[in-house]
């Protein structure tokens, strides 16, 4: 508990993956290597920092090593990666990654659109990576895309899920994350969704990973804690998208997802001042503006002068 009365909760970045992933414009290795290291200093709970995937599919990913080689190391801070396959880990783990991040999708049609393999045989590939993740005395956690719906094929049973999902567990996975690849999840859903696999694996932890491209993405953060998940992913000025999913918008904006938990009085550890600043400073490394809200209006503590005519007239009101 963090004082307050509330179960604190914690915040892994993924801008630097999942972000810069779908951006045009190459962002270069320094700035993303400074924005890393700017980000370590806010109180996040985990970085997401690269990916360590082919460098035709992914352009911007194509530095990865040296992304996550050069970076500085905060103490205690966890600095993950996404490996799609066996090489992808060594690769990552010869690089000195916290943590691997294995993704497949539970929707057959979209894990084929992505890899070209069904989603058991996805799950039957990670096998040597877990033994390898084992030898190597890293963990290896997993996230299971289209948790809450699929382009192609619209609602993905629960059942189905949450069999993959123990089935992860089995195998090693030292953590799950559900994700809301294109934004298709509701807050009933997500509720719903999170409670059963808490129930069923209660000593496993979960984090959610939620897209707003249908403008859900905070409504299905507070269904997800409500449920009892206590770890999110979250993109700093809400940019980033599956570059495989169709109308795959950005995902949850990190300073908003700070505000409003903090506002909630739940603490996150994140220093919000912090993050809006380097949030604001994001349209400068990718050429566009960002969908965040926070770092454009401030927070709602944030104050203003009233007009002169209206203090004068509630100053003769008094």
């Amino acid at each position: 508990m963090d004082g307050s009365g509330h179960d604190r909760v914690y915040i892994c970045e993924v801008v630097a993956r999942d972000g810069f992933q779908n951006e045009a414009r190459f962002v270069e290795t320094a700035d993303k290597i400074a924005l890393i290291d700017a980000l370590s200093k806010t109180g996040v709970a985990k970085i997401e920092a690269t990916a360590f995937v082919s460098p035709k599919a992914v352009p911007n990913m194509r530095d990865a090593a040296q992304v996550m080689t050069q970076i500085t190391r905060r103490p205690g801070l966890v600095y993950s990666a996404l490996v799609p396959n066996l090489r992808g880990a060594m690769a990552a783990l010869e690089a000195g990654a916290d943590e691997l991040n294995l993704v497949f999708s539970v929707s057959d049609s979209h894990n084929m659109a992505n890899v070209r393999m069904t989603s058991a045989d996805s799950l039957r590939a990670f096998e040597d990576i877990f033994a390898l993740s084992r030898a190597h005395g890293t963990p290896a956690a997993v996230t299971l895309a289209t948790s809450f719906g699929c382009p192609f094929e619209g609602r993905v049973d629960g059942e189905r899920l949450l069999d993959f999902y123990g089935r992860c567990i089995t195998m090693g996975a030292s953590a799950m994350a559900l994700a809301d690849t294109t934004g298709m999840g509701n807050p009933a859903q997500v509720e719903r969704l999170v409670g059963r696999a808490l129930a069923l694996h209660p000593h496993t932890p979960l984090g959610l990973h939620f897209h707003n491209t249908r403008g859900m993405g905070l409504a299905n953060v507070l269904a997800a804690y409500r449920a009892g998940a206590r770890c999110f992913d979250a993109s700093l000025g809400g940019i980033g998208g599956c570059p495989f999913a169709p109308g795959a918008t950005g995902n949850i904006c990190t300073e908003d997802t700070v505000h409003m938990f903090e506002e909630m009085g739940i603490a996150t550890g994140v220093d919000l001042p912090a993050l809006m600043d380097l949030s604001r400073r994001l349209p400068g490394l990718i050429g566009h503006e960002t969908p965040g809200q926070v770092a454009k209006a401030g927070r709602s503590g944030d104050l203003h002068p009233p007009p002169a005519q209206a203090a004068s007239m509630a100053a003769q009101a008094r």
